[in-house]
């Protein structure tokens, strides 16, 4: 509501490379001045489309399909029982062909509705069933204008849901766009690591048309981020071919880790290793490239050689796609030596190299296939072997090594200032590794994104907070400033400080 700032704030976005620009709409009221917003924007020389994110109330998308170039709802609560769905939704539809106006279906992990909880719980399956019960009124009403989107803030989850929903899809001859995004990220290192795994992950699979990076940061931040990303995977584009077949009984839709026999502290279901700091102990370590790899002889020799572990790397252009081939071949021939992947860069922007690693691992922590990492840099000052395989590690929920935070971007929903609870949020629980703890704007997707949170701080009205240990809400309406020391007496109660 605040018209100015709204569209300083947008202008700003599209100097920073957005390709489109979303608010979220409570109402009606909020609607009908992101009309006003867009119009201004027009005056100014933006062309880029607007559009208004809406939960909850049906009644505002509908009078959002005459002010904006496309609206999102959440399946998950545009309405409040089964039988209202196809009426209420088939309006909406009717308004949005009479306006031109496009329609965002998203689905978030945490917003699914109690009956698609009843049925399939809060599941990539689920996730799947409350989008296709959607998509299949839009193909009844033929209405095309439609992108789809799965979202979550477990990074597996999300790529799991995406591939599940992509096969769904191309199964029912269905050919909507699909629109990528960790939703509750965080900020900083971890917010980019976690958005560049799920979404680099499945822009690998060639699954993706448009992306959005949530960063609990002013929103332009996102914009770099997320250019990198597109531009990395779309720089493989034409790449050599690599010539191989899928390994006998692997499932691409519901990847399990890889079976591994166990060389010391590598292998065998053991945490992922982390190479030169955790070291190679007795293992004889093994380098060799992808390419090289893919002879009989090696592997056998790999398969008789009990305390080998493969070191393995790849120069092809398309990195990740030989080193699949690679592990297929293994697969395919029941060799269980371990597998550390061995991903090497140039980079000088430490940016740049946060996204291009996440993104790599991220597809192959994905099919399952990760015994460790070893991270390598030839660009100036930057230690790839710092923080930031432990961030990879972390963001698949493979390795835990230092307190998790689950945090929304903000928008109009949020009624204190998360950026600065955040920070001060991080301070006091920093040293509390191996704890999740999130922080969100409200409860639209709070409670749901956060449910295998430890603790949950949740916006619930203005200048109030709610408190939550797991999924269960143990304080409300506490005043924001006290509800960081209180969060801090629920851990302390709980004897976890």
């Amino acid at each position: 509501m605040s018209t100015d700032a709204a569209l300083s704030q947008a202008l700003r976005l599209a100097y920073a490379g957005a390709d489109y620009i979303r608010f979220t709409a409570q109402g009606e009221r909020e609607v009908n001045n992101l009309g006003l917003i867009r119009n201004k924007m027009r005056k100014r020389g933006c062309n880029i489309p607007l559009i208004a994110d809406i939960h909850f109330n049906a009644n505002a998308a509908i009078a959002a399909a005459s002010a904006v170039d496309k609206v999102r709802i959440n399946p998950g609560n545009f309405a409040p029982s089964e039988e209202l769905i196809h009426s209420r939704f088939t309006h909406f539809l009717k308004v949005c062909r009479e306006h031109g106006t496009a329609v965002r279906i998203g689905v978030n992990h945490g917003s699914l509705s109690e009956r698609i909880m009843r049925e399939y719980g809060d599941s990539p399956a689920g996730m799947v069933a409350s989008c296709m019960e959607f998509l299949e009124i839009c193909r009844a009403e033929q209405f095309d204008n439609v992108v789809v989107s799965l979202k979550a803030s477990n990074t597996m989850l999300m790529v799991k849901a995406v591939r599940l929903l992509a096969a769904r899809m191309e199964e029912t001859g269905m050919r909507f766009p699909l629109h990528l995004g960790v939703t509750e990220a965080g900020d900083a290192e971890d917010g980019r690591i976690k958005s560049a795994v799920g979404i680099g992950a499945l822009l690998a699979d060639g699954i993706g048309d448009t992306i959005r990076v949530s960063l609990s940061e002013e929103p332009e931040n996102e914009l770099p981020v997320a250019h990198a990303l597109s531009d990395y995977i779309s720089s493989r584009n034409a790449h050599p071919a690599i010539h191989a077949n899928p390994a006998p009984g692997y499932n691409y839709l519901a990847t399990e880790r890889r079976i591994s026999r166990a060389v010391g502290h590598i292998g065998g279901g053991q945490v992922p290793v982390i190479l030169p700091i955790d070291g190679a102990g007795d293992a004889q370590l093994v380098s060799v490239t992808a390419a090289n790899m893919l002879t009989d002889s090696f592997i056998r020799m790999l398969s008789d050689n009990p305390a080998a572990v493969v070191l393995l790397s790849s120069v092809h252009k398309n990195p990740v796609g030989e080193m699949r081939a690679a592990m297929h071949r293994l697969l395919g021939e029941n060799c269980k030596v371990p597998v550390i992947f061995r991903l090497d860069y140039r980079e000088t922007v430490a940016e740049t190299l946060i996204v291009k690693a996440s993104a790599d691992a991220g597809a192959l922590l994905a099919d399952g296939f990760v015994d460790g990492l070893m991270l390598t840099n030839r660009g100036q000052a930057i230690d790839a072997a710092g923080s930031l395989p432990f961030g990879i590690l972390q963001a698949a929920r493979l390795r835990i090594s230092h307190t998790e935070y689950i945090a929304c971007p903000g928008c109009g929903r949020t009624l204190y200032d998360l950026q600065a609870t955040l920070a001060r949020v991080k301070a006091a629980t920093a040293h509390l590794a191996g704890l999740k703890i999130a922080v969100m704007g409200c409860i639209v997707n709070g409670p749901g994104e956060m449910a295998d949170a430890d603790y949950g701080y949740v916006g619930a009205a203005r200048g109030c907070i709610s408190l939550y240990k797991g999924k269960k809400c143990v304080a409300r309406n506490i005043p924001e400033a006290q509800a960081v020391e209180s969060l801090l007496q629920l851990i302390r109660s709980d004897g976890r400080t």
